[in-house]
């Protein structure tokens, strides 16, 4: 997955905005004023880092080498993932809900009834 894939993907979550308070070289994705993406779209390896529940995260880091405990993050709650084509794109995608609903979890009941409606 490319980063402006998963950019388009991270602004179809509702209320998802785009930031660049670090400079130019890294896109911060929020949901109500909270971080549930940062993309890091140049380099060498374009990298994304995302909230993961913590028993995940040490799941998807057995399972990819390409996922890696969170760069300059809480390394319990964050994972970094260098996209290098060996995280499959629907992977990806279940990755970055996963964080989405994360950080909408621990909002108050109404903020979490308008973005996660049933």
């Amino acid at each position: 997955m490319e980063p402006e894939a998963v950019a388009n993907f991270a602004l179809g979550f509702p209320e998802a905005t785009e930031e660049q308070p670090f400079g130019p070289e890294v896109d911060v994705y929020k949901v109500a004023g909270k971080v549930f993406l940062l993309v890091a779209p140049d380099g060498i390896q374009p990298r994304i880092s995302l909230k993961c529940d913590p028993e995940l995260a040490v799941e998807f880091r057995a399972q990819y080498d390409a996922v890696i405990p969170g760069y300059h993050l809480n390394k319990k709650h964050w994972n970094t993932v260098i996209l290098d084509g060996s995280v499959p794109d629907d992977e990806l995608e279940g990755m970055i809900t996963h964080s989405f609903e994360r950080v909408v979890a621990g909002m108050s009941k109404a903020t979490r009834r308008r973005l996660l409606p049933t």
